[in-house]
């Protein structure tokens, strides 16, 4: 059977079925947590959810009650799964230079499709809410979103060798999950509403069967692993000697300035994920709060809102890359995310809140950008190595991210909603200050031009 190098459409379903059940565990657990404070059924309409205004009600202390359990409550289950992820992410991605890529695409979507199969059990038979961190840590034995990802952008570097094609394609892909985010969470309402929680979770699961299927059956490897099989490693303590050996090596035998670009780089795309994770991953429990008290189904308009900013920043990196530098860019994309974070902590009617998408209509871009300016700073045998780096970056920052912002909008909840949001924007001035010390320094020359595999031949030879 002849193998195809097509990778997209493996990343297509994985992030539809993934967002598809992102929202509707964050509904579950409201719904859930709603119930068990006013001991009586989930109330939601064709219009909005029931939804308490008056400040002065014993109803609305409740309310922020609920809203603040299900903040700390997504908090403690994000934490739950990051460790085991962090590990395997680091492990998996980083043995892909010599092992291949399919595994950290493969274990992955095997995860998704267990996580959503104990999801359903849970939603039909109205198993305990604790059920959840089982799930969350059994997902994050297999890797989750962030060895995905690690392993699916490390497979495009390596089939991409000519350098404004890398950039363009990891920002297809960057454009992929928005888009399809974006659908998955339009068509999550309607398939809450149509269906219910239970079916909503075995369907994602027959995707995730479908992708295995496809990575299994149809996917070829780029790295060929025959060739590195009589070096194997015999033990565990052999195969992560390997890995952290392959990280290490990354800095220790990089000239200085390399070696400076590439921390600064990862400390840029940190702080920017610690910001956009953080800040949007509030929207949810903000919408469903007084005053807006949007329903399953105006939820699934706002993350399908995601869509038309996920066209616009790949469109934006597509022209932007032919007559800017890099670094300009980025800049460009952090100052949209600063703007709609302003714009949504004051947002106090929906259309406010659907018109927060306009400001914010390039604050993708920095992250598609990002991964290539790492990407072309190293050698063709050490894009496993900063890929598994970034995957490491991406969970830590994004648990840490969830856990400070969740903490944040519990204690601000009751007197200023929208505070995690400015304080989101103001953050942003940290990546800016990384940028602008760049370019005020001499790292504004060939480095951030952005070096092709001859650049840093070149570079490291001068160095040394």
């Amino acid at each position: 059977m002849r193998k195809v190098l097509c990778v997209e459409p493996v990343i297509f379903i994985y992030i539809f079925g993934t967002s598809l059940t992102s929202p509707l565990v964050q509904q579950f657990i409201y719904r859930r947590l709603w119930e068990e404070e006013f001991n009586s059924t989930f109330i939601s309409d064709s219009n909005a959810t029931y939804c308490e205004q008056n400040k002065s009600s014993p109803t609305f202390i409740k309310q922020k009650e609920v809203q603040e359990k299900a903040s700390v409550f997504n908090m403690q289950l994000d934490l739950t799964g990051a460790v085991p992820s962090l590990i395997v992410a680091f492990v998996i991605v980083a043995n892909g230079d010599r092992q291949g890529r399919k595994k950290s695409l493969v274990l992955p979507s095997m995860g998704a499709l267990i996580a959503n199969i104990c999801l359903a059990v849970i939603s039909y038979f109205s198993l305990s809410l604790s059920a959840l961190f089982a799930v969350a840590f059994i997902t994050g034995l297999f890797g989750s979103m962030a060895t995905f990802l690690g392993g699916g952008f490390a497979f495009i570097a390596d089939v991409c060798h000519d350098e404004k094609q890398k950039t363009t394609r990891i920002a297809v892909v960057d454009l992929i999950f928005g888009v399809v985010s974006g659908l998955a969470g339009l068509s999550s309402g309607y398939f809450l509403r149509g269906i219910g929680f239970t079916w909503t979770f075995v369907t994602a699961s027959l995707l995730h069967v479908v992708n295995i299927t496809y990575i299994i059956f149809f996917l070829e490897d780029t790295v060929g692993v025959s060739e590195f099989q009589h070096e194997a490693p015999a033990s565990c303590k052999e195969l992560l000697g390997e890995t952290f050996s392959g990280v290490y090596m990354l800095f220790k035998t990089s000239p200085y300035k390399k070696r400076i670009l590439i921390i600064l780089l990862l400390f840029t795309f940190m702080t920017y994920m610690f910001n956009m994770i953080g800040g949007t991953s509030l929207f949810t429990l903000y919408e469903l709060d007084e005053p807006l008290c949007w329903n399953e189904v105006y939820i699934g308009y706002g993350v399908a809102a995601i869509t038309s900013v996920s066209l616009t920043s790949f469109l934006g990196v597509y022209l932007f890359s032919k007559c800017l530098k890099d670094i300009y860019i980025v800049f460009i994309g952090i100052f949209s995310y600063i703007g709609g974070m302003v714009m949504a902590a004051f947002a106090k009617t929906t259309l406010l809140m659907f018109l927060v998408r306009v400001p914010s209509l390039l604050c993708f871009m920095p992250i598609p950008v990002l991964r290539s300016m790492l990407s072309k700073v190293v050698l063709p045998g050490e894009q496993g190595a900063v890929f598994a780096c970034i995957a490491c970056l991406e969970v830590v920052t994004g648990t840490v991210s969830l856990s400070v912002f969740n903490i944040l909008y519990a204690a601000t909840v009751a007197w200023f909603s929208g505070f995690s949001f400015l304080l989101s924007a103001g953050l942003c001035l940290i990546p800016l200050a990384v940028l602008c010390w760049l370019l005020c320094t001499s790292w504004n020359g060939e480095e951030l031009a952005l070096l092709v595999p001859e650049e840093v031949s070149s570079i490291e030879s001068t160095d040394s």
